[in-house]
């Protein structure tokens, strides 16, 4: 790489700090510092959502399995896709009116204070090991890039990542996600797309030289195609950090609509980095490792200049997430346990620099695991599993069954975390099962304890009540 690409990708990451510092001007309260003060428009929410939820994984990963099995690669982010658009399409209208910042919160809220509790644990060890991976890819790139150890390029990356964040909350990941999104977007549709289809001489001759098994949408696999269902679509349905940016919409309006925009941008996604690595196929039919398609694809086809763009392209996708899973772990211990348990009668300032503190912590903690583990792909499957096994039950029946009572939600919760990880450790570390087990469990779990239990009215009966009209939610919302 020439030291005109490198020069650009040293000047992307100094915009980023920049940009970060910008937006920690305004955060100046708590609500500021986790969800922008409830008041991003739709292009500001559609930007930063699609930019959390399309990471280095989503980049790397569809590339990757358009290399290996074709136009069936889409449907790794296609579930992504299709996870935030049941998110905006069935839960969005109903968790607005509640003024939550957290999934667990609403849990805590709807069962009781040990469900809170136990769901934030789970879903901070999640948001977590997302920010792990985000920080080792971030590394891996920088290391290839730069020449530096690998070592110092997660320091690096993480580094920033982490100043920003703690330096202004989520106003600070919106700026920085806007200039991301916009970068993500010109270097895979505008730049990596259209050069690639070139390299091979155009869309029809790709066609023609691909084998028959890369034309198949379902080449992966219908078991495979399931696994991503139920580990991305039912995950994106309980994953906090994609609640706290629907939290950051300015009407109930813009998060529905936001989110189904941003899912239909996941499909096009999908299809571009399925697109690249077919022709990567093509143009690199002897590649040692899949895991470089995009790398390689981009170093072999793009000129001096526009390469430096695409690279930082992808470590905009990476920092995205990153950010996003580094806050919304922070929220959600100190929302959901120090505000809770260790702080009494908190101020907004207390709250802040709380957050700050926190957002500290786990960012040293992402960034010393990733040097340390270096590859937590497993572990990613396994935080998934847990968030929809033993989560999204629990979820569903908080807006969807009001005979559901506060033990039952705890216990669901606690027996289906064990029955998941108790499957994975029988089936193996991969195995679809084990989500499929823990639901169930979940299932029987709320159903049979509320049925043998005296039934318990909560605070909110009336938000889950399905004749809530919407503009009655607009209405609450303005005034509060």
């Amino acid at each position: 790489m020439q030291t005109f690409d490198t020069v650009i990708i040293l000047l992307y990451f100094s915009v980023l700090i920049g940009a970060g510092i910008i937006g920690s001007t305004k955060a100046k309260t708590s609500e500021d510092f986790t969800l922008a003060g409830r008041n991003l428009g739709m292009f500001m929410y559609l930007g930063c959502l699609s930019a959390v939820i399309l990471g280095g994984a989503a980049t790397i990963g569809t590339t990757k399995l358009g290399y290996q099995f074709g136009i069936s690669g889409i449907w790794f982010v296609s579930m992504i896709g299709l996870g935030i658009i049941l998110l905006g399409t069935i839960f969005i209208k109903k968790i607005d009116s509640l003024k939550v910042t957290t999934i667990s919160e609403l849990l805590g809220k709807r069962y009781k204070s040990e469900t809170r509790l136990l769901s934030a644990i789970v879903a901070s060890i999640y948001t977590l090991m997302i920010a792990v991976t985000q920080v080792i890819g971030m590394g891996t790139i920088i290391n290839v890039l730069l020449g530096w150890s690998l070592t110092t390029s997660m320091l690096v990356g993480g580094g920033i990542v982490l100043f920003y964040t703690i330096l202004g909350g989520m106003w600070s990941v919106t700026v920085t996600d806007i200039i991301q999104f916009i970068v993500m977007t010109v270097g895979i549709f505008f730049i990596m797309v259209p050069m690639s289809l070139s390299k091979v001489d155009g869309l029809g001759n790709l066609l023609t030289k691909l084998p028959q098994s890369h034309l198949d949408f379902t080449g992966i696999g219908y078991q495979q195609i399931f696994q991503y269902f139920l580990l991305f679509a039912l995950g994106m349905v309980v994953s906090q950090d994609i609640w706290q940016r629907v939290f950051t919409a300015k009407s109930s309006k813009i998060a529905r609509n936001g989110s189904i925009f941003a899912g239909v941008y996941s499909f096009a996604y999908a299809i571009a980095g399925s697109i690249i690595g077919m022709c990567a196929f093509i143009v690199l039919p002897s590649l040692d490792n899949p895991q470089n398609t995009f790398a390689e694809m981009a170093l072999t086809i793009l000129p001096t200049g526009i390469l430096g763009l695409v690279l930082a392209s992808v470590c905009s996708a990476l920092m995205s997430t990153a950010s996003g899973s580094l806050l919304a772990s922070s929220t959600l211990i100190t929302n959901d346990i120090l505000k809770q348990y260790f702080m009494k009668s908190p101020t907004d300032k207390q709250m802040i620099t709380a957050s700050r503190l926190t957002t500290l912590v786990i960012g040293l903690i992402a960034i010393t695991f990733s040097i340390w583990i270096q590859d937590v792909l497993v572990a990613l499957d396994v935080a998934y599993a847990i968030l929809s096994g033993a989560i999204f039950i629990p979820l569903v029946m908080t807006f969807f069954w009001k005979r559901a009572t506060p033990n039952s939600g705890f216990y669901a919760i606690l027996i289906s975390t064990v029955v998941v990880l108790a499957g994975l450790f029988i089936e193996g570390l991969t195995a679809t099962n084990p989500i499929l087990y823990g639901m169930s469990a979940g299932l029987v779990s709320i159903i049979g304890i509320s049925l043998f239990s005296a039934p318990i009215s909560t605070e909110f009966d009336t938000p889950f009540d399905e004749d809530v009209a919407l503009d009655d939610v607009e209405q609450g919302r303005k005034q509060a």
